[in-house]
């Protein structure tokens, strides 16, 4: 089953996490010293926060599935959908292993798919959310040969 993911950018982290523990009525399944995610069943969501991203606010969005399956499903969609893809693969971010693939919505909101495989003992490298391509005629390479740079990712 997938899983709705946010990911929001904030300026203070431990005022952040006592807010959202308290709208969520859960603590945090994982707290590092500049990032905190829930993993929640109603709503289906994983929430994350970060002091990582230059602008606060939500940062991207995504779907988080269960097998790879479920990948390639999600991932056959993103095709359909249009615009250029950036398929990152295997990766570390956001002290996770995972294999992951961004894409650009019409009004320029960067929408991950990632598949976890396991967990990190670091944040990681990963893109930012503004090297993610809006179109096809922005990006300055293909989208498959985009070099991954720091970020402030899921």
């Amino acid at each position: 089953m997938k899983r709705f993911h946010v990911n929001v950018a904030v300026a203070d982290l431990d005022q952040s996490i006592r807010f959202y523990s308290s709208l969520f009525a859960a603590e945090p399944s994982l707290v590092k010293p500049d990032y905190a995610k829930w993993m929640l069943d109603d709503p289906r969501v994983n929430f994350a926060i970060t002091t990582r991203g230059d602008t606060k606010g939500i940062d991207h969005l995504g779907i988080q599935v269960e097998d790879s399956a479920e990948l390639g499903e999600v991932y056959g969609r993103l095709k359909q959908a249009g615009g250029p893809l950036l398929d990152q693969g295997e990766t570390t971010c956001c002290y996770a292993k995972s294999e992951k693939t961004w894409i650009r919505d019409p009004e320029g909101i960067a929408w991950e798919t990632f598949l976890t495989t396991g967990e990190s003992p670091v944040y990681g490298d990963d893109i930012a959310a503004t090297d993610v391509p809006k179109s096809a005629c922005c990006a300055k390479t293909p989208a498959a040969e985009a070099a991954p740079a720091k970020s402030a990712c899921c």
